[in-house]
């Protein structure tokens, strides 16, 4: 999750358009679900397609899934607009943009089982639940981990599982995985999430401390192709698990 607008990188990376005339102020009246409609679209056109999201799937979901359930009913009038959002406990939803970006970076065909580390209020999990055929998420933060829990479970979703716990240590009662996404950023790449990880699958995780890079691993034949793909600032991984370097 997001500590900050991803937007504040782009002098860095290069790699954004200029942010839009209005970007991030809605004209429209978000009291019904037709302007939130209105603004989903509007998101998906100039926040994330206009910045070279082009997997259809990945847009599609992103068209579908209503954001604005997923933040607390104070900031739903800005749940389109182009930066994080706080979701209590200290911990936010991320930028839609770099949802979509590190989704399209798993490549996710409809097959897979998929890890998510960091629930937070259920949004990514819901992204993902379009596109893979199991997610598993975890929550460390108890709170919104049963939150998410009861949301995800309200609005329909049977092939998403939440587990309140540490990250860092995976899930290896249901491993392997196709592919694994980390919305937090461990000072190095976890060990148990390396080993739960299947041949030819996929990581995307942001790395480091202060200076943080947005990773994407792939095993191969035994080995770990590890690609920096651009500069981000998430919140980092706690836990027992990094805490011992497990």
């Amino acid at each position: 999750m997001l500590l900050k607008p991803f937007s504040l990188l782009v002098s860095l990376v290069l790699l954004l358009v200029t942010v839009l005339p209005g970007e991030g102020k809605e004209t429209v009246n978000p009291g019904s679900k037709g302007s939130f409609k209105t603004m989903r679209e509007r998101m998906v056109e100039t926040q994330i397609k206009a910045r070279g999201i082009k997997d259809p799937r990945v847009l599609s979901a992103m068209l579908k899934v209503e954001r604005h359930l997923f933040v607390p009913r104070r900031s739903q009038s800005s749940a389109y607009s182009d930066h994080p959002l706080p979701i209590g406990e200290g911990q936010t939803i991320s930028q839609p943009y770099i949802v979509a970006f590190m989704t399209e970076l798993l490549d996710l065909k409809g097959t897979e089982k998929v890890l998510e580390i960091g629930t937070g209020s259920g949004y990514q999990a819901a992204i993902l639940a379009e596109l893979a055929r199991e997610v598993y998420t975890i929550e460390i933060v108890e709170t919104l981990g049963l939150s998410a829990e009861k949301l995800l479970q309200a609005l329909g979703y049977r092939n998403i599982r939440v587990k309140v716990g540490d990250g860092y240590l995976g899930w290896p009662e249901v491993a392997p995985f196709d592919a694994i996404i980390v919305t937090c950023a461990p000072d190095h790449i976890p060990r148990p999430l390396m080993e739960q990880l299947k041949e030819g699958g996929a990581m995307v995780v942001p790395v480091g401390g202060y200076s943080q890079a947005l990773r994407k691993i792939v095993k191969r034949a035994g080995k770990v192709e590890s690609t920096d793909v651009l500069p981000v600032i998430f919140v980092p991984m706690t836990g027992e698990g990094v805490k011992k370097g497990k």
